[in-house]
């Protein structure tokens, strides 16, 4: 399935933003990232561990703040 995005008024910069804002939604750039070399299961499994730990000390400092 292709991403489309039509050019209104010439306006090119804004079919430029709008078809990268689609692209990045549909995980594209996260998916290439991901694919581009092989990791280990155990390597995996580290980086998804410090990936949790991190989300979970940001949204811990984003909760004290609002207290």
């Amino acid at each position: 399935m292709a991403t489309q995005v039509t050019v209104k008024n010439g306006n090119l910069d804004m079919a430029l933003r709008k078809f990268k804002q689609k692209v990045a939604r549909d995980g594209v750039p996260s998916e290439c990232k991901k694919r581009e070399c092989y990791d280990k299961p155990g390597v995996r499994r580290r980086n998804a561990k410090k990936e949790g730990i991190k989300n979970s000390r940001k949204r811990n400092r984003s909760n004290n703040r609002d207290n």
